[in-house]
């Protein structure tokens, strides 16, 4: 909505959940309308302004929130000034994937990323420490970098809980007992590499999504598994050092437990660990 004074509130039909959704939008709409973001006002998200939104997920916020705000402002300028709308359809093209014949577009674009990690482990505690992490995200030309740097560093974080620390544990019922924070190890501030460098990938531009950008979130999430085969490269040097060689079993998540038993020694042949349902019975008062 544009007011006499050249003033706009904008609304979308994204959910700001911390993610800087609200500030990329106000840049879209900055950019295309010409004026200064502060005459922009972002109200928050609302059924009767939005209906039928699609949910804020799988890293299209940008793009599909971003799309429909530029559509706006180009519908908006080509009533007060001669501008052509640019998207008339307001959807994303050329998509289309048969599971059937594995051919097909089954997304507009990919996101691409790299990481390396360096860590060390204690084969007596099967405690780890992650070192140095390096990654390069190709986000076409970002938006905003300092949200998008912010967006990948909190991704591979919640990806390092999710291969190293956040082990689901059951019940012999199959109850799930680790249903929260409270009854698992989730990341915390010491867990972050003691060197963290993120860069943004430079001249590669994205033409299917706005401004030449690339959506970010979920993608940098599955670079924490650098520090998973990180790990799994430590365990195999300290098994080399007992004179052990060949495969050997190593799941994720690596927790401190899956690490001690993975580093044999004379210690984890001794006693056999208990299963679940062993503890369980120890554990009933007749």
């Amino acid at each position: 909505m544009v007011y006499t004074d050249g003033s706009v509130l904008l609304t979308h039909g994204g959910t700001e959940m911390g993610q800087g959704l609200h500030t990329k939008m106000l840049q879209v709409a900055s950019r295309a309308l010409q004026i200064p973001e502060s005459m922009i006002h972002i109200s928050e998200t609302s059924t009767d302004k939005v209906p039928n939104t699609s949910a804020t997920a799988a890293s299209s916020g940008s793009d599909l929130n971003g799309m429909a705000v530029l559509n706006a402002c180009q519908i908006i300028l080509e009533r007060l000034k001669p501008f052509k709308e640019a998207n008339p359809k307001g959807k994303t093209p050329n998509i289309g994937y048969s599971f059937e014949t594995n051919s097909g577009n089954p997304f507009n674009y990919f996101t691409y990323g790299v990481a390396c990690s360096a860590v060390e482990i204690d084969c007596l505690t099967g405690d780890h420490q992650v070192l140095r992490t390096d990654i390069v995200m190709d986000l076409g030309e970002s938006l905003n970098p300092a949200i998008d740097i912010g967006q990948v560093e909190g991704a591979f974080i919640q990806g390092y809980g999710l291969f190293t620390l956040e082990e689901l544990t059951y019940s012999p019922n199959g109850i799930l007992y680790s249903r929260g924070p409270g009854a698992y190890k989730l990341p915390g501030f010491g867990d972050i590499p003691a060197e963290f460098n993120v860069s943004l990938l430079r001249g590669a531009p994205n033409p299917r999504a706005v401004y030449s950008s690339k959506a970010v979130g979920e993608p940098p999430l599955f670079l924490a598994a650098s520090v998973f085969f990180a790990l799994k490269d430590a365990v195999s040097a300290a098994r080399r050092e007992a004179g052990l060689t060949g495969p050997f079993r190593f799941d994720s998540p690596a927790t401190a437990a899956r690490i001690r038993m993975a580093c044999q020694d004379k210690f984890t042949t001794k006693i056999p660990l208990p299963d679940v349902k062993e503890v369980m019975a120890w554990n009933i008062v007749p």
